[in-house]
């Protein structure tokens, strides 16, 4: 890999900037055709995990004063419902899950030029946290940065990736990356209470 990166960096300006181009390229393509498709599927798979966690531990809460022996079967349950929510903070935790992510840009040399949360999109039990980032630094350093995001124990997805900006710094370039990270937190009681009156209150509304 470094022997490739110094071919790379001996090349002239102007196949630089043509190599340049082509990996931005294909690096968009793998955003959309995997990165994207990906963090789809999880979400689908782990809103599958929960709920049906959450209805299986339920249904052995209203069990377990009537048989004692449902007391195992509850544990597991109750271990399968916090293996799934693993993957999602709670709201508390959200401050530090994303002030996390932009220190580890600046560690890895990326200049962080914009950092700014959307309003959160509410779902069924958790919601979407959208933040708009824009880095300044080498090719690479974002490309590892991105990376670093992807491999997180909690889920954050990263889309709408685009490069632009080129200019050069010595023997490389530095550019302009800016994406839509979404994080995602675990509603508490409260928030899905309200989450689904309000839905129902619209449902309600539309039948008149």
């Amino acid at each position: 890999m470094k022997d490739l990166l110094d071919r790379i960096l001996n090349l002239p300006k102007h196949q630089k900037i043509g190599f340049l181009a082509v990996a931005i390229l294909l690096l968009l393509l793998f955003d959309y055709l995997f990165v994207y498709s990906s963090y789809s599927y999880q979400i689908a798979n782990l809103e599958q995990s929960v709920e049906g966690a959450r209805k299986e531990r339920e249904k052995k809460r209203a069990l377990i004063a009537d048989k004692p022996k449902l007391q195992e079967q509850l544990q597991l349950a109750d271990g399968r419902f916090k293996e799934a929510m693993a993957q999602l903070p709670d709201r508390k935790e959200i401050p530090d899950l994303l002030t996390n992510i932009s220190n580890r840009a600046r560690e890895v040399g990326l200049e962080v030029l914009l950092f700014r949360p959307r309003p959160e999109i509410m779902q069924e039990f958790y919601a979407e946290v959208p933040v708009d980032m824009v880095v300044r630094g080498k090719f690479h350093d974002a490309v590892g940065f991105f990376d670093e995001v992807g491999r997180l124990s909690r889920l954050v997805n990263l889309n709408n990736i685009e490069m632009k900006n080129p200019k050069p710094a010595g023997e490389q370039m530095n550019l302009d990356t800016s994406t839509l990270m979404t994080a995602f937190r675990f509603l508490d009681d409260a928030e899905r209470a309200k989450v689904a009156a309000d839905k129902a209150a619209k449902e309600k509304a539309a039948k008149k």
